[in-house]
């Protein structure tokens, strides 16, 4: 038992390493001072069956506090009324352009094929990306991605996060996992080691993205349009940070477990891409968490009890911490009140999904 011991506080000591590694991204400031720049920006959306949702959040795109910039949305082959929705746009406002994707053999169902093809179709060199069920939180958010870009940043990092429903467990399980991803990726940046971005809230010059020949280098995986792009191109000196209020984007979130657990099966299958140093941080961290509350499950019915107890207590302040500091840039603070339920449902999904995918793999983007 004294060796199960000693595993436990191995165990806890490097899991505790990396929150207190988050705290420097839990205690930034949310850089508001940073001077709009009015860059020309070319917004991307990719639509597949979109129809309603370009109805709702594309006007509040188009109403953007922004005095250059178009919106790019591409038609990936939908099956609804995708294209007629983007076309009545068109007729309406200049600053909407089309791309109609029509399936493609060799490209079927790729995502990243229809964006680039719509990268090639802007015609501004600052290209911000978004999804088609996304709304900017204001107004200000083209202008708040925007203005990280500098002589050397040509890759900004925003924040994506989901619609809230302060009535659903199931949006708050999907929050959260949002938030705790973010706080990683962002923390990860700020150690100079960017990883990811996600494809809700994201920004990168076409110079960058035709320096790194788009997205050949992995077009043979379906998805990781967004965090594979950044995983192959992003380094501590070209990569900024949007932790603004202002510059953040919500999208509809799943309805059902079933839905959320397919879609993250997707996301995850993606990290096994990553380049290997990510791979290792991110597996440590992973089996850190899920080997501590193994540990601390058997510890807690033996004599050291009150070790164990002690050692979550540690744990929970300093999570707690970061949880709360970090929502608080997000408006994410509600989830701070159940994060210990909220943090142990997900590591047993994310089990489970771990190894649902070592039997088969996503193939489609959606």
């Amino acid at each position: 038992m004294l060796t199960i011991l000693i595993a436990f506080v191995i165990i806890g000591l490097v899991n505790l390493g990396y929150y207190l590694g988050f705290f420097k991204f839990a205690f930034a400031p949310a850089s508001e001072n940073v001077r709009p720049k009015m860059l020309p920006v070319s917004v991307i959306i990719c639509a597949k069956n979109e129809a309603d949702n370009l109805r709702n959040f594309l006007p509040l795109i188009l109403s953007q506090d922004h005095p250059d910039f178009e919106v790019v949305v591409i038609n990936d082959a939908s099956a609804d009324e995708t294209l007629e929705v983007i076309e009545e746009f068109e007729a309406l406002d200049p600053r909407v352009k089309i791309v109609d994707v029509q399936n493609n053999e060799a490209f079927w169902a790729n995502k990243k094929y229809a964006l680039t093809l719509g990268i090639k179709k802007a015609k501004k060199p600052y290209l911000l990306f978004t999804d088609a069920d996304c709304r900017p939180e204001t107004d200000q958010w083209l202008k708040e991605m925007s203005a990280h870009f500098e002589d050397q940043k040509s890759i900004v990092l925003g924040y994506g996060g989901y619609l809230i429903n302060t009535r659903s467990i199931l949006n708050k399980l999907i929050r959260f996992e949002t938030l705790f991803t973010a706080i990683q990726y962002f923390s990860y940046a700020s150690w100079g080691k960017p990883y990811m971005g996600v494809g809700r809230n994201l920004a990168y010059t076409s110079e960058e993205f035709f320096a790194q020949n788009g997205f050949a280098s992995h077009l043979h995986v379906k998805a990781g349009d967004d965090d594979l792009f950044v995983n192959q191109a992003a380094n501590k000196f070209n990569t900024a940070l949007c932790l603004s209020p202002n510059g953040i984007t919500r999208s509809v979130p799943k309805e059902d477990l079933k839905s959320w657990f397919r879609q993250k099966r997707r996301h995850v299958s993606i990290a096994t891409h990553y380049k290997r140093e990510h791979k290792l941080m991110l597996g440590l961290f992973y089996s850190s968490q899920l080997l501590f509350w193994l540990l601390f499950m058997v510890l807690v019915f033996t004599t050291f009890w009150q070790v164990a107890l002690a050692g979550l207590a540690l744990r929970w302040i300093v999570q707690g911490t970061v949880f709360y500091h970090s929502g608080k840039k997000f408006n994410e603070t509600d989830l701070f009140w159940i994060f210990p339920f909220l943090e142990l449902f997900l590591i047993w999904a994310q089990l489970g999904i771990f190894i649902a995918n070592l039997f088969s793999k996503p193939t489609h983007w959606k």
